[in-house]
């Protein structure tokens, strides 16, 4: 039998049991008798015998496993979001399994795919794993360069961003697994494969991947149902129930430039589920927490507001005219009193005040457990809200606090109470921390929710709502601190790290995040949080060098950016460091832009990169170059190669340093030295 069926331009042919589903950039090779597909991106990648799989009762049966594979009908033409293309369902049929359907959308020129796995039964089924592919050969272009400069590099994402986890990338002989997302590339190329989950309301997405010869990789698996240590969990992923149980829709593409690909696959998750806007430009101004710590008090709170408008924000250090200044934890240790005259002072210099909650979090000793929770007049206490496993213990504490569940109705009158409590006092601004805490597998509440996932989302959604324009009257800037990656349409910003002090070593921890996680910034979330900026010093660290503190702040100025200073400016170097830097307007307009820098290269291992570009969306022909000196003790001398810019090596351009205010020229490489610690941002033009 051969029957055909295409737009304009993907193809559909089915010639017996095989199936090919073809584009310019993307073809897929379906066998209907052996219940597997191969997938190829052109020359450039090619996964061969895909199969989908659940676990049942104690046992996986994956689509090759089945007796009986067929096409659901024809092909179904569709336009949506993504574009034209054309919906395929497989049906894998076993007698006494529950049928599983593989579903896929190909759009004309996408050099990607879509696909979803829907187990069925007659009767309720539970799961709690499903592999939406898992294919064990893959071939992926060859090195440009022989030795390890373009060796296949798998890049591992890490669940969340809590007990300063890093990004990391490996190469074969390896085992790893990343979480929502991965890429397979070769550096030097930079073509790659990115694979990853684009639908975050139920399941916690793992990726495994190995490979036991250098140069390959045996095989990868997407699945759904992750829950270890990486993700927090101390007990299996919940399960799923229903006559049909779906999995996460996954996105799988090839790219010339793995970049590209990361940034595409961010579009794609704001293409189903867009990101929370917001209009009112780059939060700037300050954060307490490095400053002070516990030690929070009054005096620091208001004489920072007064220094930032006396002695900076005139001269450039604001946005839209106005500063945050933002309490975070141990702001209980003001009195009510103090609290509304602080408010008073902050608002008095033109500035917005901001807080801090952790909502998911408590932090109490067990004889404080029969504590009633705040907003429920008595009805229900901390013991009654706080997450428990299936035989009714109470999960063990993650860095001190025990979670709460995200579904009990004390949990929302709690986040009504604080909620309204913000509201009223006028925040602006709200930093949510250790919200990994409400995304833990447990028994939650409400008995329809039974994954982590599930709850987070529940109580997630519950919260934004509350702080939406429409329920405070006003726009309240929500940031997430430690957090999973996804679901992300709840805030306007997330933390891409855990917390940054002003040390060197911190900063390029940060850009670590900054490297493999810049294309959050505008796609998931509006802006990317570096944390706050340490000009100077740390309340829990000794002093920084004058170049480490520039280079704490330059970091934050690339990363897309919420912008907020950490010092205590009572401190006589803070403050002239401050006066210093702050004042420079070509940087603070770069922060103001509110667009991440991009990694010019990877990095090995679980390090930064120490180059990032911007090709200016303002100014067509100006790429901004930013370039780090990671050692405290040695100077630097770095070469960055025009072409990897993207720009014409053959041509000479004007470099700008716009710390320094000096001019230079360069063609086919860009030179530059750099003192320990030391870090520069440079502007290049093209030279009339």
């Amino acid at each position: 039998m051969i029957t055909n069926s295409q737009t304009d331009a993907v193809q559909v042919r089915q010639t017996g049991s095989l199936i090919r589903v073809a584009t310019d950039r993307m073809t897929l090779e379906i066998d209907l008798e052996q219940g597997h597909y191969s997938a190829a991106g052109g020359t450039l990648w090619e996964w061969k015998e895909i199969r989908s799989a659940i676990r049942w009762n104690g046992r996986e049966y994956h689509t090759g496993s089945y007796d009986r594979h067929r096409m659901n009908g024809e092909p179904e033409s569709i336009e949506d979001a993504f574009g034209t293309g054309v919906h395929l369902t497989l049906v894998h049929e076993s007698d006494m399994l529950p049928r599983l359907e593989q579903h896929f959308w190909i759009y004309e020129g996408a050099p990607f795919y879509l696909t979803q796995l829907v187990a069925v039964h007659k009767t309720r089924i539970r799961l709690n794993r499903m592999t939406v592919l898992r294919c064990g050969q893959l071939s992926f272009g060859p090195a440009v360069d022989m030795d390890k400069e373009d060796e296949l590099t798998v890049l591992r994402v890490p669940y969340d961003n809590d007990k300063w986890v890093r990004y990391e990338t490996q190469t074969a002989p390896l085992r790893t697994e990343s979480y929502e997302v991965t890429a397979l590339f070769r550096p030097r190329s930079r073509q790659g494969i990115v694979a990853g989950s684009l639908s975050h309301d139920v399941w916690k997405t793992g990726i495994k991947i190995q490979g036991e010869q250098p140069g390959t990789l045996d095989e990868l698996e997407l699945y759904a149902g992750a829950a270890g240590e990486m993700t927090r969990d101390f007990q299996p992923h919940g399960y799923v129930h229903g006559t049909r149980v779906a999995s996460p829709v996954v996105f799988v593409g090839g790219y010339d430039d793995y970049r590209r690909g990361l940034e595409a696959y961010g579009r794609a998750n704001a293409t189903l589920s867009p990101a929370l806007p917001w209009e009112g430009g780059v939060p700037v101004g300050w954060n307490s927490w490095s400053a002070a710590m516990s030690t929070l008090d009054y005096d620091l709170y208001t004489s920072t507001s007064d220094f930032l408008k006396r002695e900076v924000q005139a001269e450039g250090f604001q946005n839209n005219d106005t500063l945050y200044i933002n309490f975070d934890a141990f702001w209980d240790r003001l009195t009510d009193e103090e609290m509304e005259d602080a408010l008073n002072r902050v608002r008095q210099n033109g500035h917005k005040p901001g807080t801090y909650w952790t909502p998911f979090a408590f932090w109490g000793s067990p004889s404080q457990f029969d504590k009633p929770v705040e907003g429920t007049d008595g009805e229900f206490t901390y013991s009654d809200i706080l997450l428990r496993d299936a035989a009714g213990e109470i999960l063990p504490d993650i860095a001190g606090g025990l979670a709460i569940d995200p579904t009990h109705p004390g949990a929302l009158k709690r986040i009504d109470w604080f909620t309204d409590k913000i509201i009223r006092e006028g925040f602006e601004y709200i930093k949510l921390d250790f919200m990994a805490h409400g995304a833990l597998e447990g028994q939650h509440y409400r008995p329809e929710i039974t994954t982590g996932i599930a709850a987070y989302h529940y109580g997630l959604s519950y919260l934004a709502k509350k702080l939406s324009p429409e329920a405070a009257g006003q726009p309240i800037f929500i940031n997430l601190s430690i957090a999973p990656l996804f679901p992300y349409a709840f805030a306007h910003s997330r933390r891409i790290s855990c917390d940054v002090f002003g040390m060197i070593g911190d900063t390029e921890y940060l850009l670590n995040s900054l490297t493999y996680g810049w294309w959050m910034n505008d796609t998931l979330y509006r802006f990317n949080d570096p944390d706050h900026s340490v000009l100077y010093k740390s309340f829990n660290q000794g002093a920084t060098t004058r170049h480490e503190g520039r280079s704490r702040l330059t970091a934050s100025v690339i990363a897309g950016t919420v912008l907020l200073l950490g010092d205590d400016f009572r401190q006589e170097e803070a403050a002239s460091r401050a006066k210093a830097w702050l004042k420079n307007g070509s940087i603070m307009e770069l922060a103001r832009k509110g667009t991440t820098f991009v990694p010019v290269e990877s990095a090995q291992g679980g390090r930064a990169a120490d180059a990032f570009m911007l090709a200016d969306p303002d100014e067509e022909g100006t790429v901004y170059l930013a370039v780090f000196n990671f050692d405290g003790k040695q100077a630097a001398n770095k070469t960055v190669p025009l072409d990897r810019l993207g720009l014409e090596p053959l041509a000479t351009y004007r470099v700008t340093d716009l710390w320094e205010g000096t001019e230079s020229k360069a063609s086919g490489e860009v030179r530059i030295s750099l003192e320990p610690a030391e870090s520069t941002i440079l502007m290049l033009c093209i030279q009339p």
